[in-house]
């Protein structure tokens, strides 16, 4: 857990509606940020290396927005330096006839990264205190149980070497229309308009109390949750970067140690 302004401080109360989705932290504007933006990418590049080279830690990082709210957006450019072979993207949809036939936490746990890799996680067991809660998938007495179950899952996997961050990508409701309108007016990007997106930007009020029910309840010291403005792309990249940046320093990693006399090697 990491020193943030955006942090969900654990134990504390949180009130979603108290973070600007448009503060922009320490920069006036995206130019201003371009410099810290490029280091923080490098550095986190240069940080999975050492954590693919140890293999004593594995990096779960968990992303959840409201429609257009930026996922794929912050995987393609905050991870544009990691090295494709460190790294694991899984993407949580509906879940298969396989899937429902387990309890709802098999099908992740299945998708953990191994100890020496990052994995993103694009949507989340969260889904099923969201999505499930919001539409009425089932009962309260049943997701309202699954906070302390994914919070004693959360803490397994942290036992067992897996360092977790969550990201809260928060967008307005007046940006969320801005996107949404952008990709209808594009041709280029009406794959990616689905007009069940309107149903649920309907529930949009339903969707933030969940969301901050989800956020008091699990925001954990093993595994915190940030609460990232995301109206500004630029600005969502640089703190979800600069978190992840300080959480693998905070692993104080080294490199193995050489096989011993390679100094005596010689190429011929």
């Amino acid at each position: 857990m990491t020193d943030s302004p955006y942090l969900v401080e654990p134990g504390k109360k949180f009130n979603l509606k108290g973070v600007r989705t448009d503060d922009t932290g320490p920069f006036a504007d995206k130019k201003a940020a371009k410099a810290a933006s490029e280091a923080s990418f490098k550095a986190l590049g240069d940080l999975q290396e050492l954590l693919y080279a140890e293999a004593k830690h594995a990096l779960l990082v968990v992303l959840q927005a409201m429609d257009t709210g930026g996922k794929d957006g912050t995987i393609e450019k905050v991870f544009s330096a990691v090295d494709p072979q460190g790294c694991i993207v899984t993407s949580f949809k509906v879940p298969t006839s396989l899937e429902l036939a387990h309890d709802y936490l098999w099908r992740v746990h299945a998708a953990v990264p191994p100890k020496g890799m990052i994995g993103i996680f694009n949507r989340s067991h969260y889904e099923s205190v969201l999505v499930e809660r919001v539409k009425k998938l089932v009962p309260k007495d049943v997701w309202s149980r699954r906070y302390q179950h994914i919070n004693e899952f959360e803490r397994l996997l942290a036992d067992e070497g897996v360092t977790i961050v969550k990201f809260f990508l928060h967008i307005s409701k007046d940006e969320q229309k801005r996107r949404l309108q952008s990709r209808l007016e594009d041709k280029e990007k009406l794959w990616k308009f689905n007009p069940g997106d309107l149903k649920e930007r309907e529930r949009w009020d339903d969707y933030q109390e969940a969301y901050q029910d989800a956020l008091n309840e699990c925001s954990t010291k093993h595994a915190p949750w940030y609460v990232v403005p995301a109206d500004h792309k630029w600005f969502r990249n640089w703190v979800v970067s600069d978190v992840l940046v300080r959480t693998l320093k905070g692993l104080k990693m080294r490199y193995p140690s050489a096989a011993p006399g390679l100094d005596r090697i010689v190429i011929k």
